[in-house]
């Protein structure tokens, strides 16, 4: 027996799986929406990440999978997924499975149908589509305005913590500079992590996060370098610390910036909402990814990419627990989107609001002309407008990789840039490819050269 809504009640683990599915069921959060025409269908679904949730179900035995973490089975995407299609309102375009519903499929154990009732188990509250269907009830005009001025309080509290954690801040920072920066590389983990939980608690997590990954920064210098880097890092936090004070005197767009390098968070929906907020179509290449676990158990991922002369990224978070540890996406895959970017006076971080074609491999990415001078003097324009940048990604026509001792450098007119030290042994074939165009990030430091199209043929790290 095929998809159903009775079928759809009979998995559902709760009403609320329901009541969550139903609020999945806007054709605009689903970029991806495809079946086989044999019984199998499969889509994306733009969470509140930056990478949608893969979901894939079998029409004949109601299979499932889906990449989200959730701990209910089937979950909300699953379920929802299941409804487009027999609500019969949503359009699966026809095609062939993508690899990774391939892969699913090749792994799976056998039907999942749970129609029948196991008698050794007991037996849960009917779920009903009719309830999850149901319309809300109006609005509470005083439940309203007693949640805003919650909501108002709560921010008011957030903000006179932030300014006690960035008052501490300052007597940790000038403690350092009385002590010296010669030997702070020494204790700078213990260092670092104490700031950094009262910064925590103080509710600027992102400053916090900042500290925890200054450690690893400077181990990853030079004994010589260790002390310069310290102060510029130092330096950038009192800069921030700083300009946080003085939001009243800063541009809407370094304010916004300002208030996410200190912690506080832009949420989906009301990027999505902002009228002021910059969008762009157009066809998006993937030329790097990256993932990192952080102090918090956290894994960052990262998803670069390049269309129409402009550079954006995806950010997405996810608990070390669930075990993923790379976007939705791969390196050399191209689509078609609309991104939206969140505010700064260099914007880069941005969502998808709508992918309109899937992700597919292959394709030259169209650099701008332009070579490496022209790129770092670019990457000066966005430093002097936004001081605390991190990373800067390049891209750059007519360099080359040469060797000075063991150590690699991407030279291109007057510049040389060093490469990072992870890359010396798989950027070695560079060296004999001659002049390459390609793309990588820039962190003041070293460069992460991703993606060069050379003589010889493509290289990515």
């Amino acid at each position: 027996m095929g998809l159903n809504f009775e079928k759809i009640e009979t998995l559902a683990p709760d009403q609320g799986s329901l009541d969550a599915a139903r609020k999945l069921l806007k054709i605009t959060q689903w970029p991806t929406l495809a079946a086989d025409g044999s019984g199998l269908i499969w889509g994306e679904c733009q969470g509140s990440g930056a990478t949608p949730y893969r979901v894939c179900v079998t029409e004949a035995d109601a299979g499932y999978k889906c990449s989200c973490p959730s701990r209910k089975f089937p979950c909300k995407h699953s379920l929802a997924l299941m409804w487009l299609r027999t609500d019969g309102k949503a359009t699966f375009g026809p095609g062939a499975p993508p690899e990774w519903v391939r892969d699913w499929l090749s792994r799976r154990r056998g039907p999942s149908d749970t129609s029948a009732a196991d008698p050794t188990k007991p037996t849960k509250t009917k779920a009903s589509i009719a309830a999850a269907r149901e319309v809300e009830d109006a609005p509470d005009p005083k439940a309203e305005a007693r949640a805003a001025a919650a909501r108002e309080r709560n921010r008011q509290d957030r903000e006179a913590s932030i300014a006690g954690g960035l008052d501490e801040l300052d007597i940790w920072l000038s403690d350092q500079i009385d002590t010296g920066l010669a030997g702070f590389a020494a204790n700078a983990v213990n260092a670092c992590r104490t700031i950094a939980q009262r910064l925590v608690d103080a509710k600027a997590s992102g400053l916090a996060a900042r500290l925890d990954a200054l450690p690893a920064r400077l181990f990853a210098c030079s004994d010589a370098a260790r002390p310069h880097t310290a102060l510029e890092e130092l330096g950038q936090l009192h800069l921030i610390a700083e300009a946080y004070r003085r939001q009243s005197l800063l541009s809407p767009e370094l304010k916004a910036d300002v208030r996410q390098a200190v912690g506080w968070t832009v949420t989906r929906e009301s990027l999505l909402a902002d009228p002021t907020a910059e969008r762009l179509s157009g066809r998006w290449q993937v030329w790097a990814t990256r993932a990192e676990v952080q102090p918090d158990r956290l894994r960052r991922l990262e998803t670069w990419l390049y269309g129409s002369g402009r550079f954006a990224v995806l950010i997405d978070f996810v608990p070390v627990a669930t075990g993923a540890t790379a976007s939705g996406y791969t390196v050399g895959d191209g689509f078609d989107a609309e991104l939206v970017f969140y505010p700064s006076p260099v914007p880069l971080r941005a969502l998808v609001v709508t992918q309109t074609s899937p992700a597919q491999p292959g394709g030259i990415i169209d650099l701008a002309n332009g070579d490496l001078e022209t790129a770092y003097a670019a990457y000066e324009a966005a430093l002097s407008i936004r001081p605390w940048l991190a990373e800067y990604p390049f891209a750059f026509e007519g360099a080359e990789v040469r060797r000075a001792g063991e150590c690699l450098y991407l030279c291109g007119g007057d510049l040389a840039l060093p490469l990072a030290a992870a890359q010396e042994a798989s950027a070695w074939p560079l060296l004999r490819t001659g002049p390459f165009r390609g793309l990588g990030l820039w962190d003041g430091m070293t460069f992460d050269l991703r993606w060069a199209e050379t003589s010889l043929g493509r290289w990515t790290a």
